[in-house]
């Protein structure tokens, strides 16, 4: 019979190596509350952008967008991209920024474009293209009300436009979701146009 005795084992950690992991645990939490701060500011602050634009309000949105993009500026020199994509936070906010100034390009008569000099990912750009084309028919129904008709033909013909790039994305997960929503917005705004086309003739 094969007996094994072990005696006198003594596991140990190197408390140097806990220090270190007790401050990078404080620091990452403390990253973590600044970059949540700054995001949540970034997300009402571009809900408050698509609010002006819907009034009219060019300039106030163009302020706020600035605001806006100086705090996002300042979160990617501070943490990095890498470290900001870890915080859903952040993803939300700047998904919100990206519908916002989408809408502003579009309320302004301008393309729908890559964004100079801001530190974008393609899930953010893709999520926040979906949420613009709610936006527009947001606006075509409010011109609607307005008698712009004119108004009205651009924001289809833009959310056709959209949709026809947006179908060539084999988009899955919440991508997918909100394309999905892009699609029934694209139904919303045929719905709108079908209405006006009855009521006009």
């Amino acid at each position: 019979m094969l007996s094994v005795i072990i005696s006198g084992l003594d596991i140990m950690i190197n408390k140097k190596f806990v220090q270190q992991l007790k401050k990078d645990y404080a620091k990452n939490g403390s990253e973590r509350r600044q970059i949540i701060s700054l995001s949540n500011i970034v997300l009402h602050d571009s809900k408050r952008v698509i609010f002006s634009l819907h009034r009219g309000d060019i300039k106030k949105a163009e302020e706020s967008l600035r605001e806006i993009e100086k705090i996002l500026t300042d979160l990617d020199k501070k943490f990095g991209h890498c470290r900001l994509a870890d915080e859903g936070s952040y993803k939300a906010g700047v998904e919100e920024y990206i519908e916002a100034k989408m809408f502003y390009l579009v309320s302004t008569e301008q393309k729908v474009d890559k964004l100079k000099n801001m530190n974008m990912d393609v899930d953010s750009y893709l999520g926040g293209i979906c949420d613009l084309t709610g936006e527009m028919v947001r606006k075509a129904v409010n011109q609607a009300a307005a008698g712009n008709m004119k108004e009205v033909e651009k924001m289809k013909e833009g959310i056709n436009e959209i949709m026809a790039e947006l179908v060539e994305f084999d988009m899955t997960g919440y991508l997918r979701t909100k394309y999905d929503q892009a699609k029934n917005n694209l139904r919303k705004m045929e719905q709108v146009a079908y209405e006006i086309k009855i009521r006009n003739k």
